[in-house]
């Protein structure tokens, strides 16, 4: 086998002349070198019809200078880039041996080296070494030997994370920090959007960090000084003197709040990270040293209200209305639910070229505020929608005697005034950042806003406009307040429990255990692919896996097809036979044409006693046959003229539509001779597992929800009751597109992918909660139970 997976890389014996990256040249013989580096980008398995398949990937040395060419192309060809793409993953250190040079066409866009690996054929081998960040013991000798045959399939590795203080030049590390300083993305020169960001951890040792990237996204989402930042693969260089860290292939990036006692959850656009109880550990001992440290400064974050003339602030605001001025300046309007004590710039602006609000009543305008952005920021504002909660920083308070040269006399309307200007450049971290819902800040702001709103009059001839609505009113509270949407689904509670509703922060400090009702908003759920939420439950050893996909169940398959013992006879317990299936042909032209085996115990008048053993066949034939005959059971034969069921990976029988799965760990499946069976009694799936020693796997639904109100956020978990929740069953939902689309609609209903927080319905919901206790550590989870469904 090409590819060989060791956990360590030993100090001796496997390839030991190796190269440096810099020094390949296409003009020499490599031969009978080695070249090893950090694998920073994989990318996908392509199709080849010389090749059968192609994979490109990048690796890069960990010491190397920032002025050699550390990086370099490698491609493979043929069964070695099958194998790589299985086993190989981002961030795995390799050795590869038997390559070829040549001339890379991409050097001079990727800025790597300027030739290429080429890996194919027999002789080439590449041995992967996984010992940092992944912090794995050495292998066993059982386990280097299984080595030798076959991948090692690993488990999630543990990340190890390095203190700033002991950062080397040139080579890639895990940090954690706290944020002293930052910058928002913006845009750089290039075609890349940069930020930068200096952070500090308990060593003391300050750090700054450049990062660049083409979505704004992949950035870290940071909303103030103190922010906690867990930064992946960044790489420490030397600028000016001093250690600076930049991101590289594969980085990534969680974003905390820092401020003690509020959620650890962490901010990232990926749906897909690494986070363990010691990252929430990590996460609070950070938010204890740096709370005793006094880092930062001063909150540079005002209210409207305290905003006077010549200062320098960051202003939390929520968007009313947005217009462009010129090509280098655009207009703001926003509030803050509070009213500065000074008269306000008035600009006047075409209602045409407005988008959000175009007039307010002369109360509202006291609590209106404009902000002038300029230059660079101007390409900020586009992609700003009204009733956005927005965190401008470093906004400045202009007095009225200073000049507005972007404004002419007809759109300045007050000369004695103050305004809010975002200057050009990115000093001082000056930028605008959309802040989410969940922010405590927004959370906050809300309430302020409810309070203000309430003490205002209603009966305004502008309230009727749909936007403006929207855009003033911030969901309630109190539950109590809210008008329920119609949206064509709601919730009821069907227990008899006498409870008092309460809100989420108040059942967070509850005793554990017990019951509890609740009227909340479903802010978002897990995982946004639904198909993934089916999941396959073993009720012995309780265990859940998901459900495999396609790709795995036609490899399965496509082996046991290549197995090198057919049977030369059929067994003297079945009958023989072939059955024409002409929706398949070959690539001849011909009609496909399966062997079958029926068992001779079970073939009774009944279709439904039929067992049908195929060998040799692909999952959409095994489908295909399964749509006419009751029981297929894809099978692979054994020496001795016997046969087997396939891995348990994949199904083990196929009845119509539906497919069953055995617990590979409690199953001792074996096709037996003579099965026993009682002639009267039905041959169901439970029955068909039972006689050949399967546990069947049950489908069931797990989804996370992130439920809100007025007082905060909380995790909650739709698993024992999710059949009741939605109405339909997990078997339903596996196979049927009516089942599928009723839950799709529910939870569209629920939480809508476009709308506005109050659109929202309010919830009905009687949550379980528990405790458990690993690692000596405490943790309070929640369940929604007793909770169903209906259409309004």
């Amino acid at each position: 086998m090409p590819v060989f997976i060791m956990l360590k890389k030993p100090l001796t014996g496997i390839q030991p002349d190796i190269i440096p990256i810099s020094q390949i040249s296409s003009g020499k013989n490599h031969g009978h070198r080695s070249v090893e580096g950090r694998v920073v980008h994989k990318g996908p398995l392509v199709s080849s019809p010389n090749y059968h398949f192609i994979l490109k990937a990048v690796i890069e040395e960990d010491n190397s200078k920032p002025e050699e060419r550390s990086s370099i192309n490698i491609i493979m060809m043929g069964m070695l880039a099958k194998e790589f793409s299985d086993a190989v993953k981002v961030w795995d250190l390799v050795v590869a041996s038997g390559f070829t040079v040549g001339k890379s066409p991409t050097a001079r866009q990727d800025k790597r080296h300027v030739c290429n690996l080429m890996l194919s054929g027999d002789k080439a081998i590449i041995h992967v070494f996984r010992h940092s960040p992944c912090d794995l013991p050495p292998p066993s000798r059982a386990e280097m030997k299984k080595h030798s045959l076959s991948p090692m399939v690993l488990t999630t590795p543990k990340y190890t994370y390095t203190k700033l203080s002991d950062l080397v030049e040139g080579q890639l590390f895990n940090v954690y920090g706290v944020v002293l300083f930052f910058k928002p993305p913006f845009k750089s020169r290039g075609t890349d959007i940069s930020s930068s960001l200096r952070i500090i951890d308990q060593s003391g040792q300050k750090i700054r960090c450049t990062l660049f990237s083409n979505k704004m996204e992949t950035h870290p989402q940071i909303y103030q000084a103190g922010d906690i930042v867990r930064l992946h693969r960044v790489k420490a260089q030397s600028f000016n003197g001093y250690l600076s860290l930049i991101n590289t292939f594969g980085f990534s990036a969680l974003t905390f709040d820092g401020t003690m006692d509020t959620d650890k959850e962490p901010r990232t656009s990926s749906k897909t990270f690494h986070y363990t109880e010691e990252d929430r550990r990590t996460v609070t001992e950070l938010r204890t040293w740096a709370a005793g440290q006094n880092l930062v400064s001063q909150d540079l974050g005002i209210r409207l209200a305290n905003a006077q003339p010549k200062m320098y602030f960051n202003l939390t605001c929520q968007l009313l209305a947005k217009a462009p001025i010129d090509v280098t300046c655009s207009l703001l309007r926003v509030w803050d639910g509070t009213q500065c004590p000074h008269a306000l710039l008035k600009v006047t602006v075409d209602a045409n070229i407005i988008e959000g609000i175009t007039s307010f009543s002369e109360e509202r305008e006291k609590l209106i505020a404009n902000v002038l952005v300029f230059d660079n920021h101007v390409q900020s504002t586009e992609h700003l929608k009204p009733g956005d909660f927005l965190r401008i920083f470093n906004v400045r308070a202009v007095p009225g005697s200073i000049k507005h040269p972007r404004l002419n006399s007809n759109q300045v309307e007050q000369s004695h005034h103050l305004s809010f200007h975002l200057h050009g450049g990115t000093t001082y971290g000056r930028g605008i950042r959309v802040l989410p819902d969940n922010c405590p800040d927004v959370q906050e702001l809300r309430r302020i806003m409810d309070v203000v709103h309430e003490s205002i009059e209603v009966n305004e001839p502008e309230i009727n406009d749909s936007v403006l609505w929207h855009a003033w009113n911030t969901p309630p509270q109190s539950p109590n307040m809210v008008n329920e949407v119609s949206v064509g689904f709601k919730t009821e509670r069907t227990c008899d429990h006498g409870l008092k509703l309460v809100s989420l922060s108040q059942l967070k400090v509850a005793k554990p255990g017990g019951y509890h009702h609740v009227k909340a908003q479903l802010q978002s759920y897990e995982p946004a692919r639904l198909h993934r939420a089916l999941k396959l439950f073993c009720s012995k050893c309780k265990s859940m896996q998901d459900v495999p996909d396609n790709r795995l169940v036609t490899n399965v398959f496509s082996d046991a097809s290549k197995d090198p013992s057919p049977l030369s006879k059929p067994p003297p317990w079945s009958l023989s036979g072939k059955v024409h299936l002409p929706g398949f042909l070959q690539p001849g032209g011909d009609s496909r044409t399966l062997n079958v085996h029926l068992s001779a115990q079970l073939v009774s008048e009944g279709r439904t006693k039929e067992l049908i053993f195929l060998t040799g066949c692909t999952p959409d034939e095994a489908c295909h046959l399964a749509a006419t005959y009751a029981n297929v059971i894809p099978v692979r034969p054994l020496p001795g003229d016997q046969l087997d069921f396939l891995d348990l990976r994949v199904p083990f029988l196929f009845r119509g539509s539906k497919r069953y799965y055995g617990c590979k760990q409690c199953s001792k499946g074996a096709v037996v001779r003579e099965p026993k069976t009682n002639g009267d009694e039905a041959l169901d799936e439970e029955k068909i597992a039972e006689v050949f020693g399967i546990h069947l796997l049950k489908f069931v639904m797990l989804l996370t929800f992130h439920l809100q109100d007025a007082s905060g956020l909380l995790k909650v978990f739709l698993l024992r009751e999710a059949e009741e929740f939605f109405n339909v069953s997990a078997e339903e939902a596996a196979t049927q597109q009516e089942a599928q689309d009723r839950i799709t609609q529910t939870l569209n209903a629920f939480c809508p992918a476009e709308g506005r927080p109050s659109q929202r319905p309010w919830l009905d919901l009687c949550l379980a909660a528990y405790r458990t206790n690993a690692d000596n550590q405490h943790q309070d989870y929640y369940q929604i139970t007793n909770t169903s469904t209906r259409e309004l």
